[in-house]
C-alpha cells in the first residue's frame, strides 16, 4: 500500500502544480485582455478626436472659401478649384443615379396562411414564430 500512497501523493502534488500554472496563465491572459481593452479605448478616443479635428478644419475651409470667394490667395486657388470640381462631379453622379422604382406586388400573387397554433401569418410551410406546420 505504500507505493499507492506515494503515487497518490505525487499525483496530488502534480495536480497542485497544474492548478497553480493554470491560475498564473489565467492571470496573464486577463492582464493582456485588459491591456488590449485599454488600448482599444484609447485608440477609439484618438479616432474620435481626429474626426472632430477634420470636421473643424473642414468648417474653417468652407468658411474661408465662402468669405473670400473673389479674393482667394494663389496658395490655395488650386485646392479651391479641386473642391469645386469635386462638388460638380458629385452633382453629376447624383443626377445619373438610376431612379428607384418600388416593385409592384399583385395582391393575388401573395398567399399568406395563418398558423393554427399561434395565429401568425406566413407564406411558408412552417410557422416562423412557433414552428408548427401551416397546413394547406
Amino acid at each position: 500500500m505504500g507505493i499507492l500512497n506515494d503515487i497518490s501523493k505525487k499525483a496530488q502534488e502534480y495536480a497542485g502544480i497544474a492548478v497553480d500554472k493554470a491560475k498564473d496563465l489565467a492571470e496573464v491572459a486577463a492582464d493582456k485582455a485588459q491591456a488590449l481593452t485599454d488600448t482599444a479605448k484609447v485608440n477609439m478616443a484618438i479616432m474620435s478626436e481626429q474626426r472632430e479635428l477634420e470636421k473643424n478644419y473642414r468648417a474653417i475651409g468652407e468658411w474661408f472659401v465662402s468669405e473670400y470667394q473673389g479674393e482667394i490667395p494663389d496658395a490655395v486657388k488650386d485646392v479651391v478649384a479641386a473642391v469645386a470640381a469635386s462638388k460638380e462631379r458629385i452633382a453629376q453622379l447624383e443626377a445619373s443615379k438610376p431612379q428607384k422604382d418600388e416593385p409592384v406586388v399583385d395582391e393575388a400573387d401573395v398567399s399568406f396562411k395563418v398558423c393554427p397554433v399561434c395565429g401568425a401569418a406566413s407564406d411558408s410551410k412552417f410557422c416562423p414564430h412557433c414552428g408548427a406546420p401551416m397546413g394547406e
